[in-house]
């Protein structure tokens, strides 16, 4: 097909796209491997572009500055975020070379220094490890593991899990309600998973007299107040030594390993900065373009934690 005046934008960045992928492929002579890194990292940034109907032919440095804010804040490593990068500049270089635009917005856009490290991020395996260490025997055991899942499912500060209240749990609609930074409350989706591993946690939980003004929070020590920020961190770093995890890590690192991995599986990555409550230059175009909906479906389709509860429900329905 031939782009013409006729030609919708649809089928017009189809197009482009397609021609991309055998540029790199017979021009660049690009490894399979490879080529499939440079299409994903453009998935990412289309997918990012889309909520607010931005054509990747008009985008600006700005545009891109902002989508490399985006995985700056989430936590992605600067070694990545230089790889995706590279990749991004690579399509506005054929795009100028075939005069698709005029010039390159992406000339200017700099990779982040190397030598900044953020902090570390945990594979689904070592989270399973860690939630594995939680000893049975004792009283806060469900309690510790719904703390865990809630921190690694909904992707919160240790400061939002904490004070959680059970007023701001709607566990029908699939969401709660969360005070961030600034007292700015925000809906984020709950998975299935964390959902159930509360409703387990509220079996002990009506067993403790909670202190008054403690009624309304979710999570309560044994003295029936709320839990301190010190004590969630102490918490995750005896099981973290416990399951033999030698990383630097805190409760903020599950909130990072929530966004690493939604990212990766093929989130969109304004849903991911909306559900972090991220203060950024971006915040007003994140709260409204993205809706809902589209929040839940980003959580459900691609957080790990869901996947394999798809996979073990359709197994236990074969059975």
């Amino acid at each position: 097909m031939k782009i013409n005046e006729k030609t919708s934008d649809k089928d017009k960045n189809n197009l482009i796209i397609k021609k991309y992928r055998q540029y790199l492929l017979l021009e660049k002579s690009l490894s399979k491997n490879t080529l499939e890194a440079y299409m994903n990292d453009l998935d990412k940034l289309l997918n990012y572009l889309s909520p607010v109907s931005i054509n990747s032919l008009d985008v600006k440095l700005s545009d891109l500055e902002n989508f490399v804010s985006g995985l700056h804040d989430i936590g992605i490593q600067p070694r990545s975020q230089a790889r995706i990068i590279s990749g991004i500049k690579s399509f506005y270089h054929f795009l100028l070379l075939d005069d698709y635009i005029e010039a390159d917005p992406s000339e200017l856009l700099e990779a982040p220094q190397i030598g900044f490290k953020l902090p570390e991020v945990l594979t689904v395996e070592e989270i399973d490890l860690i939630i594995s260490a939680i000893s049975r025997e004792k009283k806060e055991a469900q309690r510790n593991v719904a703390i865990l899942e809630t921190l690694y499912s909904c992707g919160l500060r240790v400061s939002e899990v904490i004070n959680l209240k059970l007023s701001e749990l709607y566990f029908d609609e699939g969401f709660i309600k969360v005070e961030g930074k600034g007292s700015k409350q925000r809906l984020v989706p709950i998975s299935p998973k964390a959902i159930k591993e509360i409703g387990l946690y509220f079996i002990d939980r009506n067993c403790i007299e909670a202190k008054k003004g403690f009624e309304d929070f979710v999570f309560l020590s044994r003295r029936g107040t709320n839990l301190s920020r010190i004590m969630v961190f102490h918490i995750i770093k005896e099981l973290a030594e416990l399951a033999g995890i030698t990383k630097n890590i805190s409760p903020h690192t599950f909130r990072h390993s929530f966004a690493t991995h939604l990212l990766e599986g093929g989130a969109n990555l304004r849903a991911i900065q909306s559900m972090l409550g991220h203060e950024s230059i971006t915040t007003t175009e994140i709260y409204t373009h993205i809706d809902r909906n589209m929040l839940r479906s980003e959580i459900i389709e691609h957080h790990p934690r869901n996947i394999r509860f798809r996979e073990n429900k359709g197994q236990s329905t074969k059975q």
